[in-house]
């Protein structure tokens, strides 16, 4: 019996390329095109959100909130696009007030002698600034002036409005010294200046004021909100007692604990919002 050479499924049979001689060619692929190049973004801009975020106001995300409300200006008009990038001269206003794009930094410091915060560096003084060289790029000031031989608590910031508010006397922020006289301090002139003082024809009330318990008589605590802190040597001195020493022990709050002479850290975030609540 002859074998049948028909296809009994019905399939046609698959022919073999490599001998089918009709197949074509492999089709040439297209090279693929160079994508073009992105835009080059200028560096000294920077997207209004975090221009706002970096002057401390708000973070991004509530920033957004407010310019897609029409609560930010950029040159006197109002701008809602989000991603609006901030051009070097821009003037930027935020809810009614123009804004700085630096962040506002915060940094408490224990101040060693012979350090000041003025200016006119002498001889025999630096500028407390020296303190913080190489942390920060901020402008930062400090809050109220120290001289060279007085010790102990600083605020340093670039936030103007905390500078302002603690250069003047506070009714809630309370500054705390350690006085070192060169006698002791007689009971009856303890009592006078607990009474408040005449100085220069104003009169100076402290808090409170006290001997500082288990040390000689020579060594004062007391408690005052003037902002100036020679104001503390002149009550002493016109009683005719020297100052040997002022130390500040605690400013609007913050002390010097964990903070040894010569150093610093930055403010809490719970520390800069107490200090905008006073």
């Amino acid at each position: 019996m002859q074998r049948s050479n028909s296809n009994r499924s019905g399939k046609k049979p698959t022919s073999n390329s490599k001998f089918n001689r009709e197949s074509k060619p492999p089709r040439k692929t297209a090279a693929p095109k160079k994508a073009a190049p992105a835009p080059k973004s200028n560096p000294d801009e920077i997207r209004l959100n975090r221009y706002i975020a970096n002057s401390g106001i708000c973070s991004r995300r509530d920033a957004d909130i407010y310019i897609r409300s029409g609560n930010v200006k950029v040159n006197g008009e109002v701008i809602t696009e989000m991603g609006y990038k901030v051009k070097p001269g821009d003037i930027v206003n935020f809810d009614g007030t123009e804004v700085s794009p630096e962040k506002k930094e915060y940094y408490l410091i224990n101040k060693p002698k012979n350090f000041t915060t003025s200016g006119d560096d002498s001889a025999n003084s630096r500028n407390v600034l020296e303190l913080l060289k190489g942390v920060s790029r901020a402008k930062l000031q400090p809050v109220g002036r120290m001289d060279k031989n007085t010790t102990g608590l600083l605020l340093l910031t670039n936030d103007s409005d905390i500078i302002l508010k603690f250069s003047k006397p506070q009714p809630k922020a309370t500054k705390i010294y350690q006085v070192s006289l060169d006698r002791n301090l007689k009971y009856e002139d303890l009592e006078s200046i607990a009474k408040g003082i005449t100085l220069e024809g104003h009169r100076v009330n402290v808090d409170e004021i006290s001997y500082i318990e288990n040390q000689p008589k020579t060594e004062i605590g007391i408690q005052l909100r003037t902002a100036n802190v020679k104001v503390v040597r002149a009550l002493f001195e016109a009683l005719k007692y020297d100052v040997l020493k002022v130390d500040r022990v605690s400013f609007a709050g913050l002390t010097k604990k964990n903070l040894p002479r010569g150093f610093f850290r930055p403010l809490t975030e719970q520390e800069i919002i107490n200090l905008k609540n006073i």
